[in-house]
């Protein structure tokens, strides 16, 4: 049977699409989403001018065990980058590009639902 990505929940699905937005504000283009392979899964790949940027969208309801940046630990960083070297491989186009590795942590801070975006430029 081939290897396929099964897609997360609905309300990570709702994190990644209000960090898309948050990005193509700040002038980022989407170039794919959930790209996956049999290393892992890159939540967003987009451009920043002439960087290829490699994004992992994470989202806490709960701060009681961390913020949501901190659970991208070592292994989840390990697996990013394993995957954003097969995305350079399919995607040849690319490779000439410089790379970075961003983060955006959502957390729900108070009872009210709010929760707060941050972009972590270069998080690993």
């Amino acid at each position: 049977m081939p290897w396929q990505l099964n897609l997360g929940s609905r309300k990570g699905a709702d994190a990644e699409n209000r960090a898309l937005l948050f990005l193509r504000q700040q002038g980022l283009t989407l170039l794919h989403r959930n790209f996956a392979c049999k290393t892992g899964e890159v939540d967003l790949v987009m451009l920043e001018h002439d960087t290829l940027v490699f994004i992992e969208v994470r989202s806490r309801s709960q701060v009681q065990f961390g913020n949501a940046a901190s659970s991208i630990d070592r292994n989840k960083q390990h697996k990013i980058r394993k995957t954003a070297a097969v995305y350079l491989q399919k995607y040849r186009q690319h490779s000439h590009r410089i790379c970075r590795f961003d983060a955006i942590s959502i957390d729900n801070h108070d009872a009210t639902g709010q929760n707060s975006l941050k972009w972590i430029k270069s998080a690993f």
